[in-house]
């Protein structure tokens, strides 16, 4: 047999097997690159190859799935400060009206929609 016409079951379906490992990949890269994400959390790219042989087991269906469970995003955190029954405004550090190392003057504290 010529090994040249040998392949990797990855290199099958005309590429498509190692380009969804790739795929999953470039997300899994991203992900680590992402600021708002824990930098040391593990990631994983599982790839998954199906084989449904016919019932004369000479035609095979070969499936390849590729997916990767990523870090999710660090949590944020901020304070409500509860005034009354009608006003929950977010503790912020700044003072309203105070200007900012940049010159720019600080917006007033937002204040909660509540839906009744």
């Amino acid at each position: 047999m010529d090994d040249s016409r040998m392949k990797s079951v990855l290199e099958m379906c005309r590429g498509a097997f190692m380009e969804r490992a790739d795929y999953e990949m470039s997300r899994a890269i991203s992900n680590i690159l992402d600021e708002n994400t824990d930098p040391c959390a593990k990631r994983k790219i599982t790839i998954t190859l199906e084989l449904k042989p016919d019932d004369t087991r000479q035609n095979i269906a070969l499936n390849c799935t590729a997916k990767s469970a990523l870090a999710p995003t660090k949590p944020v955190t901020t304070f409500l400060y509860v005034a009354d029954a009608d006003t929950v405004v977010e503790m912020a550090p700044q003072i309203p009206g105070q200007t900012d190392l940049y010159g720019n003057e600080q917006e007033s504290r937002p204040l909660l929609k509540l839906v009744k």
